[in-house]
């Protein structure tokens, strides 16, 4: 049991505790655990998601030929839950996803309504160009929308992408 406990954590960041009360529950099944965890973290999602983030950090990326970079804003509950190493490091794979992937709307409802109606496929457009909806560069197995959902179960807090940034050389927005 105490490598399906390890294996769990390693696959969702979740605490040693939530991992071995989601195996109970699953009677050792380790996938059925793991939904288990996904779906708490959701729940935990809904209940956290209209908690004021008036905390948080401004993240930053430049890739290594200093061609492109990319800054975010993420917003969380409080100044504590800000300094922690998880969304440090979460902030730090969203700025270098941005910077890899070039999303240009954090979510479907900021996509101009102008532009859908110009798209044959607007599931397909939203997969590529809203942050929430891109599979995350750091774990293909998960959207950003998925991560940023584990990330707020761990901490406990709601959290939140305000807004985002892209440079690239030689490009302009218009």
């Amino acid at each position: 049991m105490l490598n399906d406990i390890k294996k769990l954590r390693e696959l969702t960041s979740v605490g040693v505790s939530e991992c071995k009360k989601a195996l109970e529950e699953a009677k050792g099944d380790l996938n059925k655990a793991l939904e288990l965890l996904k779906k708490r973290g959701a729940e935990v999602f809904e209940k956290k998601k209209d908690r004021l983030t008036l905390q948080g950090r401004i993240e930053s990326y430049v890739h290594f030929n200093g061609n492109v970079g990319a800054l975010v804003e993420l917003n969380c509950e409080t100044d504590f839950v800000a300094n922690t190493d998880v969304f440090k490091k979460f902030a730090k794979d969203l700025a270098m996803h941005i910077a890899a992937a070039s999303p240009k709307y954090i979510t479907r409802k900021e996509i101009p309504q102008e532009i859908l109606l110009n798209i044959t496929d607007s599931e397909e457009y939203a997969k590529k160009n809203c942050l929430l909806e891109q599979v995350f560069i750091k774990d293909d197995t998960m959207t950003v929308g998925q991560c940023l959902q584990n990330i707020i179960a761990q901490t406990g807090e709601n959290i939140v992408i305000k807004r985002f940034s892209r440079f690239c050389l030689g490009e302009y927005e218009t």
